[in-house]
């Protein structure tokens, strides 16, 4: 017993090899890093039966996705075989898996937010909101954080569920929040970045940029970055919430849905006008286009020297964090609006045909 016990606790002991949430932290940076090859070729594929549009986790050997039909699936990552399906009763699951020591967390389209078993999928608690959850969850100091359609941003314990406090936005939390220095921020469609103490879930201040807002905010160097549905993007100081930077994509068609990445310099932008491009993390001019066949709404991840996204077009692309120059595709001949997924030297993610893909 005892050397079952050690051996569980050995294989959900997370490190800087896992993907546990949607953005790999809670400053939602985007960030992989694991080595992924310089040649990738697909290692296995499952097939889920329906969309998958939430973002995998990857901790030890384990994969956790969501589908909408309402299932939450572990999948070993060597093998490609399911371990074990959570079903929600229907509801799906368009958030990404949280993982936290031997726990999974996610929130459904019913409102209703889980924590199951990682080793067993045995349900352990749940939480209902009054609307639909499609923010992928945080982990905190023993907290796990989520936003609903319901217009609220709950944190609970991670434990056991119980609610710690709850702050009530203007219109639906529909990003996934951002931690840094005790602070919490979410921007939805309400128009305001919001700033809240993590503490005692009250607004600390807020910065109001008249966008609507489905991304995650990202933190990286003292600022918040984030993209709204109009196709502009801002730098926000988190000292004292006030604009650093505002700028517009240059196309008619530019609506930012997905979470920036930062790193350095850096922040990766993705963008329905079928493009990805980097901005300069100090004034926001763009420093390289990348260039899709159509919409981009899967949030970029670095991996090393590269940036790797996917499209409606169907594609897996990876491009050169430098110059946005191409480096590898692959076609998968369906949408993805999933992000990808880096860990444990694998590359996975989920397509809207309903296959999720390994790539190594």
């Amino acid at each position: 017993m005892l050397a079952l016990l050690l051996l569980c606790t050995s294989a959900f002991a997370q490190t800087g090899a896992d993907w546990p949430t949607f953005r790999g932290k809670a400053q939602n940076t985007g960030v992989a890093h694991s080595p992924l090859s310089t040649n990738l070729s697909v290692k296995w594929t499952y097939e889920t039966g329906s969309s998958i549009e939430s973002t995998a986790a990857i901790v030890g050997d384990r994969v956790y996705v969501g589908t909408m039909t309402g299932a939450l699936l572990s999948i070993d990552l060597t093998t490609g075989r399911l371990r074990w399906k959570y079903l929600t009763g229907g509801n799906g699951i368009s958030a990404s898996p949280l993982v936290q020591g031997s726990r999974v967390y996610v929130g459904d389209e019913g409102g209703v937010f889980h924590c199951v078993n990682a080793i067993s999928g045995a349900k352990l608690w749940s939480f209902s909101t009054e609307d639909k959850i499609k923010s992928s969850a945080i982990y905190v100091d023993g907290t796990v954080l989520f936003g609903s359609y319901d217009n609220n941003l709950y944190r609970l314990d991670a434990g056991t569920g119980r609610e710690v406090w709850h702050y009530a936005a203007e219109a639906q939390v529909h990003c996934t929040p951002t931690e840094a220095a005790g602070l919490v921020m979410i921007a939805g469609c309400d128009g305001f970045l919001r700033m809240i103490d993590l503490q005692t879930g009250q607004e600390k201040r807020s910065a109001l940029l008249s966008g609507n807002f489905a991304g995650a905010p990202t933190y990286a160097a003292g600022a918040v970055y984030v993209g709204s549905m109009d196709g502009r993007y801002w730098a926000v100081r988190l000292a004292d919430a006030q604009i650093l930077w505002e700028k517009t994509e240059n196309s008619r068609t530019g609506a930012i849905y997905a979470a920036p990445a930062a790193i350095g310099d850096s922040i990766i932008f993705a963008s329905r006008s079928d493009t990805v491009f980097s901005a300069s993390r100090l004034t926001g001019e763009v420093q390289w286009t990348a260039q899709a066949r159509s919409d981009v709404n899967s949030s970029p991840v670095v991996n090393g020297q590269y940036v790797i996204f996917g499209s409606s077009d169907g594609n897996i692309y990876r491009v050169g964090l430098g110059d946005g120059q191409k480096s590898w595709s692959y076609n998968t001949g369906s949408a993805i609006s999933a992000s990808p997924a880096v860990g444990q030297r694998r590359l996975v993610i989920g397509t809207e045909g309903g296959t999720l893909y390994c790539f190594g």
